[in-house]
Order: structure tokens, then sequence, then C-alpha cells
């Protein structure tokens, strides 16, 4: 952890809320514990451009930005102004033959609904506009609050729910998404990108630049302030030991009853020493994935008619294709998005959950890491999901050429979130809790 003298000193004239970070503005010792490993620990001043890391796992804290309202705000406007331009204008055209058709990108799921796949049609808007829509514009709204120096009504709702809204923004894999779809129509067809395609380009990198740029820690500060830390909390060692928890949302360190349960001081989140029943979600979610993707390759997940010629193409049979097309790059990419990210998820969080009853110190280090990259890469599999809705809005000329989409698109779809849901209900402190004596073991991971 960082632990450097603090010289910020407030600007006479200027709104102290965007100028002076929590150092500045409270001399109470501020508590923090790691949502990976339970540690407890109090934060250093921390300059524009520092972060404080767990000493324990390495997970970071927090992260202190320059002037973070107005930069949020200016990306959050910016990436706005992108995402109007997206469904504004025609995403992309083909024509072959003589025939041809240009789609717009909201396309990309309303087609489905005719196709009779609703929940792939939602996902895929859900993912690429309506969410990320709803983000930038909760991101405006708070920050628009805080630079005049008074928080907007219902900023600690929007504020809790932007939190919540993070791990189901794909805007950036839908754009690898559509460069696989037109890599495999542009030997068949001509190919012309419209300015929504790149608008959307330049819209998925600012939003994750506005993603990057929320300072959680000095944004709960500036709407709530900071309660006194509980009574009696001491710092290296576990919260839990101390019947405290540190909030999901906000951060504040919270005091629980004698259940192991209560309510964040500052925003209200619901608490618990460790998520409830864990591990039995976990497997639960875990088991309904596995067999939900078998289906997601046995049966198709598209097919393409050509010259009134149907030919179905399952996941691995796509791969195939590519790489008969000599598209190897691309190949690889959807195999291993496709099959490697699925197949490995699946055995990274069932391993996690064998081995986490005999987790300790000595390997909980590479556990937690494990954790955190099968939690990152899970939505990248929604790349096969994006190919699909792309090419059955644009591929439809008739019996010259056309795709339809396979059982296997909601199949799969359905692994992608099933997996990133049972990431979500892991609870990697489990990790590093101390092993409990055999005969009790069975009810670890299910507190309250």
């Amino acid at each position: 952890m960082l632990n450097q003298p603090l010289r910020f000193l407030p600007v006479p004239g200027e709104p102290q809320v965007d100028q002076a970070p929590p150092e500045v503005r409270t001399s109470r010792r501020r508590l923090r514990a790691c949502h990976e490993c339970d540690w407890l620990v109090a934060l250093p001043p921390l300059r524009p451009g520092q972060r404080a890391d767990c000493p324990r796992c390495g997970h970071t804290l927090v992260t202190r930005h320059h002037r973070p309202a107005q930069r949020s705000m200016a990306l959050a406007l910016a990436a706005m102004v992108a995402l109007l331009l997206a469904i504004s204008f025609p995403f992309v055209s083909f024509s072959v033959g003589g025939f041809g058709n240009r789609i717009e990108l909201t396309q990309t799921a309303t087609t489905l609904i005719g196709f009779h796949q609703p929940l792939v049609a939602i996902a895929v808007i859900l993912t690429i506009a309506v969410l990320p829509g709803l983000y930038l514009l909760g991101v405006i709204w708070l920050q628009l609050g805080l630079l005049q120096g008074q928080p907007l009504p219902a900023s600690r709702t929007i504020a809790r729910s932007l939190a919540h809204l993070n791990p189901w923004m794909m805007a950036d894999v839908f754009i690898i998404g559509a460069l696989v779809s037109l890599i495999k129509v542009a030997g068949l067809a001509q190919i012309e990108l419209g300015l929504s395609f790149w608008a959307f380009c330049v819209f998925a990198l600012l939003l994750l630049f506005t993603m990057q740029s929320i300072d959680s820690d000095w944004m709960w500060f500036s709407l709530a302030g900071e309660p006194q830390a509980p009574e009696g909390a001491r710092t290296g060692t576990t919260a839990a030991a101390q019947g405290l928890t540190g909030c999901p949302t906000c951060g504040l360190v919270n005091r629980l009853d004698g259940n192991g349960r209560g309510h964040c001081r500052r925003c209200g989140e619901g608490l618990r020493a460790r998520l409830p029943h864990s591990l039995q979600r976990t497997w639960a979610l875990l088991a309904t994935a596995a067999l939900m993707y078998i289906p997601a390759n046995v049966y198709p997940i598209m097919t393409t008619t050509s010259l009134g010629h149907s030919s179905p193409s399952t996941i691995i049979g796509g791969v195939v294709e590519l790489i008969q097309m000599g598209s190897w790059p691309i190949a690889v990419v959807i195999f291993v998005a496709s099959v490697i990210v699925p197949v490995g998820k699946l055995v990274a969080l069932a391993w996690l959950c064998l081995v986490v009853k005999r987790s300790d110190e000595l390997n909980a280090a590479s556990r937690t890491w494990l954790y955190r990259i099968t939690e990152f890469i899970g939505r990248w599999s929604m790349i096969d999901v994006f190919v699909v809705a792309i090419l059955v809005a644009l591929i439809r000329a008739g019996s010259l050429m056309s795709v339809t989409p396979g059982p296997a698109a909601l199949a799969f779809g359905s692994v992608v979130v099933l997996t990133m849901l049972a990431a979500m209900t892991f609870d990697p402190r489990l990790i590093w809790d101390a092993p409990l004596p055999r005969d009790s073991r069975d009810t670890q991971g299910t507190p309250g």
C-alpha cells in the first residue's frame, strides 16, 4: 500500500467537492476491508494517479484520479454522443449479385425477434446499448450534482446501480464480434462500413475509459461523507473475525449484528459476513451451465443458405470454416472465446469450489489470481452470440444468401450468463478463510 505525505490544499474560489480528496476533508481513520481476502486496512493519503492495494492479496482497494468529476463527465458526455450517432445512422451494408442489404445497429437485436429468438434479442440490445446508455446517464447525473456542490435527487441509488451494471456492458465484445462477422462475409460479398460502425467503435472505447475514470471512493465520500469507523476495529487482521464487513458497493466498513447481517450505513446495501450459500449457488449455476453447454455445441448456432442450399453450422463447425477460409487468427479468437473460455471457466470455478475448504495462505494468492482471471474473461464468450446477431440481420438476400439463427444461440448465451453469475456468487474470501474442522466443513460458505 502507498503511504506518502499528503500535500493537498483547497484552492480558494473553486468548488471544494471536486478539488479536495477525502484525505483533505476528514481527519478520521478511513478503513477498508478487502473484498477478496477480507483483510482490514487503513487507507493512506493518495495523490492523483496513485492507488492503494491490499497488502495481503494485492487487490486494488482505491484508485485516485485527478479532477474525477470533470474527467468522468467529459468522457460520459462524449460516449453518449457517440452512442446516439451509432444508433442513428447505417451500421454496415453488403451487396452480392445485384442484391444487398443495409442495417442499423438496433436491427442486430430486432431481427432476432422475427426468428423467434426474443431472449437472445433482449440480451443483445441490453448489453450493447440499453445498459451502457443507462450507465452513462447515471454518471452524468452524479457528476453534475457533485460539480455543483449539491448531489442531485436519487444520487445514492444511482451510484449503487453503477457498480452492478459494470459486468453486463459488452460494447467492446460486440466490436470484436462485428469484425469476425465482416471477415466471414468479406470473401462472399462486398461490405461497406457505415458511420454507425465507426461511431460505435469510438463509443466502446469511450465507455471503457468512462468506467475506468470513476473514482468510487471519492464519489461516495462526496455524496454521503464517511461515518466514523466501528469502535474497536483493528487493522492487520480479517474483518469477519471482528464482526465487521466491507460494503461491496461503497467500501465502508460496517459492524454486523449477531446473525452476521446488516445494512451499510452509507449506501444502504445489504451486508453479510460471507455471501450466503456461496458454494451451493455456484455449484448449481455451474451444473446448469454444463448442461446447457451440450446443446450449445450439438445443435447449429446458425444456418447459412447460399444459392438455395442450406448449411447448418455448429460452433466448432464455424471455427473449421474460418480455418478453411485461411482466417487463422479469427478462428483462434472464436475457438478461445467459445470453447476454451467456457470450458476453462467451468473447470476453474468447479476446482475452486472443491479446494476452497482446504485453502491456506500458502496457496490462497494463486487461487485468488485464478478467480480474478475467471471473472474477467467470462463475458468475452458472447462474441459468438453477437456474430450470429449481426449476420442474421445483415445477410438477408433470400435463397441467394441468407443466415438464420439456430437453437444453439440461446443455449450458448445461457452458458455465458450462467457462468458469469457463478463467478459472482462465488465468494473469494472463502479462499483465505482458515479451514474448518472436518465435521463442520459441509456448512462452509453458508453463514446466515
